[in-house]
């Protein structure tokens, strides 16, 4: 649904099927011969190389002025698992292309961004609104139930494959309308003594 509802003017969808190699506990052969981690690595197109001997690889050194994108969107569902494939995601980006969130030679800061897909469909007749967060949700339910009698239907979205295309586009994707969460990094010792004690 997400390759169906971007804009291929400018957005490159790449789908990972399931949970990416943990970059904090693998070794660095066992990390390039993963499949989703190749694909990262040929898709963003800057090679690779955080704390990497490059000598071992054959990917060379990361380069940020060969990097094909400028916003990096980690689109994964509301819940636990999404919340994991997230995890491990930035695990394997702070690790190995630390660039991409300090910013490094970005005056703005970081290249990486969390999608916020809505948690609720609140529905009344053919008025349709979205909620990200419960507090959101209820504040919604309010205003339909002060304006009418009609009758409300509410869904929780499980994950992104429940939206259609369009739903997916203007939620999640429309550059007008998303919610984006830029990955900054305040204090490198700090979230290094995180990320080591949470994936380590």
């Amino acid at each position: 649904t997400a390759k169906q509802g971007r804009n291929r003017k400018f957005q490159a969808i790449l789908p990972l099927r399931g949970k990416v190699i943990n970059a904090e506990k693998a070794r660095i052969d066992k990390l390039l011969s993963n499949n989703e981690i190749q694909t990262i690595i040929t898709a963003l197109g800057a090679g690779f190389g955080g704390d990497v001997d490059t000598e071992e690889t054959s990917v060379g050194d990361f380069d940020i002025n060969k990097l094909r994108y400028h916003k990096i969107v980690l689109m994964t569902d509301a819940d636990v698992d999404g919340s994991h494939i997230r995890t491990l995601l930035l695990t394997f980006l702070f690790r190995k292309m630390p660039q991409l969130i300090t910013g490094e030679g970005r005056a703005e800061g970081g290249y990486v961004y969390i999608a916020q897909p809505p948690l609720y469909k609140i529905s009344r007749g053919k008025k349709i609104e979205y909620a990200y967060s419960d507090e959101q949700r209820d504040n919604i339910l309010n205003q339909f139930k002060s304006e009418s009698e009609a009758k409300i239907s509410l869904s929780r979205y499980k994950g992104l494959g429940e939206m259609n295309a369009t739903q997916l586009w203007e939620t999640t994707m429309d550059p007008e309308k998303r919610t984006l969460l830029q990955v900054t990094m305040d204090d490198a010792e700090k979230a290094n003594e995180i990320f080591t004690k949470l994936m380590g």
